[in-house]
């Protein structure tokens, strides 16, 4: 990001990755301690990692049972029942249990299972829409379910902090979380695009200004032979022709969950549900990009 009047900067940790909020005038300790105990929430709530979160209870029910979420989860599930559908099942929130298998767990193992979707193929995958009954912010399950909002977590947290931000009065801002970012000002933002084969280097620019960007990468969380985070929901595969995508829209929520899916379906079979802009790279260093798209490339399309 580009030097500005929001060169104030709070950095931290959380979630399992690096985060930063730049501002014009440095944060109260009260608006921290706010942060912090909304980004509590959403760990006790959604990390699989966490032995005590709300996604392992759901993980360890045998016989399933009725869950309520924190009351601003519905869009994130809102968001996940579109994404669902219009990938027919791609993206698939109940990924999580062969994520673990393909070592992708709490113990950071990156020791795959043979018994994984992407070896066993007559394996039956969970599905969103046939293993969970949604209402509202509750889930009901009839088995144990392993969930897992990577798709469309990080920003969908990002949007939460950003709200706490506006609550508490500050005017202007912009949070980086992981490279899921959000802005909020005057002061437009010149974003680099990073190369997804060499993190020194960039694809493009694009400016943001009161909207947000997130990216997705196949080379973020790679483990073994072509294994790594993203994969087909109906088949358990890490996807392969695809390796990086990155969209702008209004909010981060919304520009996370697309920048999963533009790995496994094309952009139109998105655009009557969602306004955005997006670039996309294939495994063959190929760039597909909207017409909308603000920015400046460096690289071939």
């Amino acid at each position: 990001m580009q030097d500005s009047i929001l060169n104030i900067g709070y950095e931290f940790e959380a979630i399992g990755t690096q985060w930063y909020i730049g501002t014009a005038e440095p944060l109260p300790a009260s608006v921290k301690q706010c942060l912090h105990q909304r980004i509590s929430i959403f760990d006790t709530t959604y990390s699989r990692f966490l032995s005590n979160s709300l996604i392992t209870t759901i993980a360890t029910a045998t016989q399933g049972g009725t869950f309520p979420f924190p009351e601003d989860a519905s869009p994130l599930f809102e968001l996940y029942d579109i994404l669902y559908k219009v990938t027919g099942g791609k993206v698939e929130p109940l990924i999580g249990s062969e994520l673990e298998l393909l070592g992708y767990d709490a113990n950071y193992s990156l020791q795959a299972d043979p018994q994984a979707g992407y070896f066993n193929t007559n394996k039956q995958l969970p599905d969103w829409q046939k293993d969970v009954f949604r209402q509202g912010n509750c889930l009901t399950t009839q088995r144990p379910v392993t969930i897992d909002v990577g798709a469309a977590g990080k920003g969908y947290l990002v949007d939460i902090l950003s709200e706490i931000l506006v609550d508490e009065s500050i005017a202007e801002f912009v949070i980086d979380g992981g490279g899921d970012i959000r802005h909020k000002g005057d002061t437009e933002f010149i974003i680099g695009l990073e190369h997804p084969e060499n993190r020194e280097m960039v694809i493009g620019t694009v400016p943001l200004k009161n909207s947000a960007i997130c990216a997705s990468a196949t080379n973020r969380r790679k483990w073994g032979k072509d294994l790594h985070h993203i994969l087909n929901g109906r088949t358990g595969e890490p996807v392969q022709d695809v390796v990086a995508t990155w969209v702008i829209a209004e909010n981060a929520l919304t520009a996370d969950g697309l920048a999963t899916a533009l790995f496994f379906v094309d952009a139109e079979k998105l655009q009557p549900f969602f306004d955005f802009s997006f670039v996309r790279m294939f495994s063959d260093m190929c760039i597909d990009v909207s017409e909308n798209f603000k920015g400046t490339l460096f690289t071939k399309k």
